[in-house]
C-alpha cells in the first residue's frame, strides 16, 4: 500500500559505467560483502540535482563499505517497473528507487518480491521489504526565503517548481514563509515547469518571472532547473538558489546558495543497515537536526548579505531545530503562517 508524501528532488562529474532503460544493471564493483543497486528517475544521472545526489550515496557506500554498486537509468516512466524488476531478479542487498513517481511500482515489485529489500526516496510505501525515506524540506527551504528576502532589491522574489504535487509544494509553502518571516509584505510568484526534464521550458519561464521584477528566484525542477539557471546567469542583479546538491559552483556569484537535500546521507544510512544483514524497513525521515537539510555557505556571494543577516539565519536555523518555529508544508498552512517573534 501506498503513502504519498509532499517531498523532491546533484552535483559533481559522475564516475564509473551506468547501464540505461531496461538493459541488465552494469555493475560498479570493488569486491564488496554488500550489492546494492539502484534505478533513478528520468532526469538521470548527470542531473546535477536528485538522481546525482542519490548516486553520490552509493558512491560513499562503494567507498565506506566496499560495496558493489550498479544503476539503471529511467528513459521514461515506463521503464520503472521493469529496471525495478531486472535488480529484483538479481542478489542485491538493497534496491534504492529514485523519487516518489516510483511510488506504484516500487509498491507492486516489492510484494511480486518479498524476499528483496527496496527504498524509495521521498515517498512511502507500506511493504516489510521497504525503507521510505523521506526529508522535511519545507525547513531548508524556509531558510532559502529568509536568505531570499534579505538579498532582494525589487521585494519580488520567486519560486519554480517542476510538478505541481504536495512533494514540490513543501518547498514553495516553506520558502515563501521563510521570506515573510522577514518581510510579510514581499511578493512571491510561484510557477511551475510541468517536468523535471525540460531545460528549454524552464529557462522560458524564468525569463517570464525576471520580467515580473523577481530578482531571487529559488529552483526546484531538477534538469528542468538548469534552463532556469541559464536564463538567470545573464542577468544583471538577479538570484538563483539552488536545490538538492550544492550548485553553487554551477554559475559562481549568480547562485545565492542551495538548499542541499542530502540524499545521499538517506541512501549511505540505508546501505550501512543492509550491509549489517539487517533489512531496513519503515519510515526514516530526516531534517535539518540530521544535518540532511539546510544552506549551502554562500561561497561566492558572502557580500549579498550583512553579518547581522547570517546570524539572523544561524537563529533562526535554531529555532527551527528546537521546534520554536514550524515552517508549513502546505499552501493551506501558508495562509495561515505568522512571522514568529523570537
Amino acid at each position: 500500500m501506498i503513502r504519498r508524501r509532499a517531498f523532491v528532488l546533484g552535483s559533481t562529474a559522475l564516475l564509473g559505467p551506468v547501464a540505461a532503460g531496461c538493459s541488465h544493471p552494469k555493475g560498479i564493483t570493488q569486491g564488496g560483502n554488500v550489492r546494492l543497486a539502484m534505478v533513478t528517475d528520468t532526469g538521470g544521472l548527470g542531473d546535477q540535482s536528485f538522481n546525482d545526489g542519490a548516486y553520490r550515496g552509493l558512491l560513499d557506500a562503494k567507498a565506506q563499505l566496499h560495496a558493489d554498486i550498479a544503476v539503471l537509468q529511467s528513459r521514461s516512466a515506463a521503464d520503472y517497473q521493469p529496471n525495478l524488476t531486472v535488480l529484483a531478479n538479481k542478489e542485491y542487498d538493497e534496491i534504492f528507487a529514485v523519487g516518489f513517481l516510483m511510488a506504484r511500482d516500487v509498491d507492486e515489485v516489492a510484494s511480486r518480491f518479498p524476499t528483496r529489500n527496496f527504498a524509495i526516496i521521498d515517498a512511502i510505501v507500506d511493504e516489510p521489504n521497504v525503507a521510505s525515506i523521506t526529508f522535511r524540506e519545507q525547513e531548508g527551504s524556509f531558510l532559502a526565503g529568509v536568505a531570499a528576502a534579505f538579498a532582494t532589491k525589487t521585494k519580488t522574489i520567486a519560486f519554480i517548481g517542476g510538478i505541481d504535487i504536495p512533494l514540490l509544494r513543501k518547498f514553495e509553502a516553506g520558502f515563501a514563509a521563510g521570506a515573510r518571516q522577514i518581510d510579510p509584505s514581499i511578493n512571491v510568484l510561484v510557477k511551475y515547469v510541468g517536468s523535471f526534464d525540460d531545460p528549454a521550458a524552464g529557462k522560458e519561464i524564468g525569463g517570464v518571472l525576471l520580467s515580473q521584477n523577481a530578482d531571487v528566484i529559488y529552483i526546484a525542477a531538477g534538469k528542468a532547473g538548469l534552463g532556469a539557471i541559464e536564463q538567470i546567469k545573464d542577468h544583471a542583479g538577479a538570484y538563483a538558489i539552488g536545490v538538492d546538491v550544492n550548485q553553487d559552483a554551477l554559475v559562481p556569484g549568480k547562485i545565492l546558495t542551495s538548499m542541499v537535500k542530502r540524499v545521499d546521507i538517506g541512501v549511505l544510512l540505508t546501505s550501512k543497515i543492509a550491509a549489517t544483514g539487517k533489512v531496513p524497513h519503515g519510515h526514516i525521515e530526516l531534517g535539518l537536526k540530521d544535518g540532511a537539510i539546510g544552506l549551502t555557505d554562500f561561497k561566492y556571494t558572502r557580500n549579498a548579505l550583512t553579518p547581522a543577516q547570517f546570524h539572523e539565519l544561524d537563529v533562526l536555523r535554531s529555532a527551527i531545530i528546537a521546534g520554536k518555529i514550524v515552517p508549513p508544508t502546505t499552501r493551506e498552512e501558508l495562509a495561515t503562517f505568522k512571522p514568529v517573534k523570537l
